[in-house]
């Protein structure tokens, strides 16, 4: 039998959830081939992940399928807070149906759904392949550094169950909880706190609830339980098992709808379809190490956190935001090899401290004994009925990026380095509404109210980055300098967020990366901006990039004209 040369990609993704979907698609609108491989043919039947929040819903934006997610999803109403009666102790609504970055603050979908709207958006993507029914049995890296990655698969195409070699300049382990990949690179898991045993439990009914339309956090120690309304018929319940208690002995119909109970009151039996009970252990785990080389752990295969804030599948999409345009620059030689210590950098804080905000809501909800319970069931009214309760417990709860070199100092006030830049609708050049995010492009991008001068111009040549011009009422002679020009309302909400910044440079995935003040004689604007590019300037550089050596290019900024 001839023996043939190993398949050679830029980028192999293993896993082809909504991690590997996504981080595949962004490579490609960043002009990177990736291929996915994937044990099965099609995406997993039954529900899982059921909420993203509209930072989410707007790295789906990113990919394309933010329209059509729209169709599939429910924007959640807000939550209410049970005591084991069944009596409401809080109440937070969500009036205001788009949050900050353009979307529902909260979006109620079916996993399989939005995998599915994945899948087939690869079809506007020929630089992604999605090969099905291939098992990954190894990855091995190489000795050498920059040597590619050995990848062994098997699969149904194979013959006679046959193994095949593929070589990758880059691997994305996007493969579960149950990682090879992590066991590749010898990352282990870290606990952050008790794994917890739940049931949980999804039902169509094509009869609506008698149950208030939002989600429901049952606070009794003795029994905690959370329903949601995923869509028009399809409804999740979780419970958590007592100690010693088997989920066989949920399992039964009998003692399934004695569970449910209290939200189907008058629907008849026989309207309500169990599609799936499963066991899970809700851990609350990092990985203590996201990377060996050009090798990459995102998604579950990284961190593992309860469903309490709802930022399980969230945090393995911004995995993916954060990585993908990160290593598509290093791959088309426009960055350095340095650049892509930053994710690990960036992400491993932020998914360890949304993990830690799982784990301390979930106790508040629904941990203690008796006393604990009797506490938070005399507190919990009085804290609604708070002004702005609502806004605190249900806004976004994303934290910052750490600073590092790619996040600037944050002492320069408002817009802190780190956060990510709001999404109001803008008009274009052609005076139609447009997300933010479609003027900015898929590169860097500088927001200024006023002329920008050499050093901050230096910045978006080096950069290749897209100039939004906004008119600001403090710099009325400011003007375009290039790219299109957003107006009204929506120049109005960023000029009010930029503050007292006149300039504010955003990374590819909309974080501020650094902000200018105005000039003190009312000049040109963004001479601040160099003395943040000493930090990034190295990592940003590259034989294919827009700016020369890192020496050069900061000398290019500070250079006066």
């Amino acid at each position: 039998m001839t023996a043939h040369a190993p398949e050679h990609v830029p980028v192999a993704v293993i896993g082809a959830g909504p991690t590997g979907l996504t981080a595949a698609t962004l490579l490609a609108h960043h002009g990177v081939p990736a291929l996915i491989l994937e044990r099965h043919q099609a995406p997993y039947p039954l529900p899982r992940a059921v909420h993203l929040d509209d930072e989410v819903h707007r790295i789906l934006q990113a990919t394309g399928v933010h329209t059509a997610f729209g169709t599939i999803s429910r924007p959640a109403r807000g939550m209410r807070l049970l005591n084991g009666s069944h009596r409401v102790l809080a109440e937070f609504l969500r009036d205001n149906p788009r949050g900050h970055n353009g979307f529902p603050q909260a979006n109620m979908f079916d996993q399989p759904e939005l995998e599915q709207l994945l899948r087939d958006n690869l079809a506007h993507h020929p630089l992604v392949t999605l090969r099905g029914n291939t098992e990954v049995t190894a990855v091995t890296a190489s000795p050498d550094a920059g040597h590619p990655v050995e990848i062994t698969v098997h699969g149904t195409d194979l013959d006679r169950g046959s193994s095949r070699t593929i070589l990758a300049d880059a691997v994305l382990g996007c493969d579960g909880a149950n990682s090879l990949v992590r066991a590749s690179i010898d990352a282990r898991m870290q606990d952050l706190a008790a794994a917890q045993q739940w049931l949980v439990v999804d039902i169509r009914c094509r009869l609506p609830l008698p149950a208030w339309d939002g989600v429901h956090q049952v606070c009794d120690p003795a029994r905690p339980a959370t329903y949601m309304r995923i869509g028009e018929d399809r409804y999740r319940w979780e419970f958590r098992l007592r100690r010693g208690e088997q989920p066989e002995e949920l399992r039964d119909r009998a003692r399934l709808l004695q569970l449910t109970a209290p939200w189907t009151t008058g629907v008849p039996d026989w309207e309500l379809h169990v599609l799936r009970t499963a066991s899970y252990t809700f851990r609350a785990q990092v990985a203590d190490r996201w990377r060996h080389e050009r090798i990459f752990l995102l998604g579950d295969a990284a961190h593992l956190t309860p469903p309490f804030i709802g930022q399980g599948l969230g945090a393995g999409l911004r995995d993916a935001r954060n990585l993908s345009w990160k290593l598509a620059r290093v791959l088309t030689g426009r960055a350095s090899e340095a650049l892509l210590d930053t994710y690990q950098a960036e992400r491993r804080p932020h998914a360890r401290q949304l993990i830690r905000t799982a784990v301390v809501i979930g106790a508040l909800m629904t941990g203690g004994g008796t006393g604990t319970a009797l506490a938070r069931n005399a507190a919990l009214p009085a804290i609604s009925r708070l002004p702005g309760a609502s806004d605190r417990v249900l806004s976004a709860i994303s934290p910052a990026l750490k600073p590092g070199p790619l996040v600037g100092s944050r002492r320069r006030g408002h817009p802190r380095p780190g956060t990510l830049c709001p999404q109001p609708e803008v008009h274009d050049a052609a005076g139609n509404l447009r997300p933010l995010d479609d003027l900015l492009g898929e590169g860097f991008a500088l927001l200024a109210t006023a002329p920008l001068g050499p050093a901050a111009l230096a910045v978006g040549r080096a950069l290749d980055a897209r100039v939004i011009p906004l008119r600001s009422p403090r710099h009325p002679r400011s003007a375009p300098q290039s790219g299109d020009r957003p107006t009204a309302a929506g120049e109005a909400a960023l000029i009010d967020w930029m503050g007292s910044a006149t300039a504010v440079l955003l990374r590819p995935d909309r974080v501020v990366l650094a902000t200018a003040a105005a000039a003190p004689t009312g000049g040109p604007c963004g001479d601040d901006l160099a003395a943040s590019a000493v930090a990034w300037a190295p990592l940003m550089t590259g034989p294919g990039s827009a700016g020369t050596i890192p020496g050069d290019l900061v000398g290019e900024m500070r250079r006066p004209t």
